[in-house]
């Protein structure tokens, strides 16, 4: 590739060192609505990010898989360290049951607009927002079809298994909306996905590497659990 692409990998520890303590809320329900407010760890999110609920009954041919909150805590916490949440205006694309959306909201995003295709991915997510006492906005309708802005797009994009290169619409659509990007797409199509970044007027500033776990939601899975390698990018748009 002809661009410098940082890997965050040991970017975090050092955010988490350098980032300053926030003020202490005074209730537990305070923590729960703006994380931001609080003194609270990278951990305290994680552990509420694991009552987001996936979807009951996922569909293959949408490749509803959920994002671990283990691997959303990581992202949002860069995010958030790279000035892209607080008080930012997020968008989540093909939002699921909205756990990056829930994420950047407790961060302290200023607002966050949900879109999924599928209204009942939108119903658990709803409830999810209520469960953690979060508000956003949900829109049900192909992302392509998504008019509005935002400041920072976080979206785990369908990674093309069941429609090859699914994600690209949801790429040109991102870049889009908003001028900050993250997304995850499969390892293996990195240089492709890049290529395509590039001609949508885009510029990956940041890597990451992840191993999603795959679990046994789907007829056609033969394994328990899959860990396929997957690729986190931050774009910056450059026109």
């Amino acid at each position: 590739m002809g661009h410098k692409v940082a890997d965050f990998a040991s970017a975090d520890a050092s955010t988490r060192k350098d980032t300053p303590r926030l003020a202490r809320c005074e209730t537990a329900i305070s923590l729960v609505s703006s994380l931001v407010c609080a003194s609270v760890k990278k951990q305290q999110l994680e552990v509420l990010l694991q009552q987001v609920r996936p979807h009951p009954h996922p569909a293959s041919e949408l490749e509803q898989y959920s994002t671990p909150a283990q691997i959303a805590t990581d992202v949002l916490w860069f995010a958030h360290a790279q000035g892209d949440i607080v008080g930012k205006r997020v968008a989540d694309l093909g939002c699921g049951t909205a756990i990056l959306g829930i994420g950047a909201k407790l961060l302290g995003a200023s607002e966050v607009v949900a879109v999924d295709i599928d209204g009942a991915a939108l119903a658990v997510a709803t409830q999810n927002a209520t469960r953690l006492n979060v508000t956003l906005s949900f829109l049900t309708m192909d992302v392509r079809d998504f008019a509005g802005s935002a400041d920072t797009v976080l979206m785990n994009p369908p990674f093309g298994a069941q429609n090859p290169h699914a994600d690209i619409p949801f790429l040109e659509r991102a870049l889009g909306v908003a001028p900050v990007v993250y997304t995850f797409h499969k390892a293996e199509t990195e240089p492709f996905v890049v290529r395509r970044i590039e001609g949508f007027g885009g510029n990956p500033t940041h890597r990451k590497d992840y191993r999603f776990p795959i679990p046994h939601t789907m007829p056609f899975h033969r394994e328990e659990v899959r860990e396929v390698p997957v690729v986190l990018l931050r774009i910056v748009r450059q026109r």
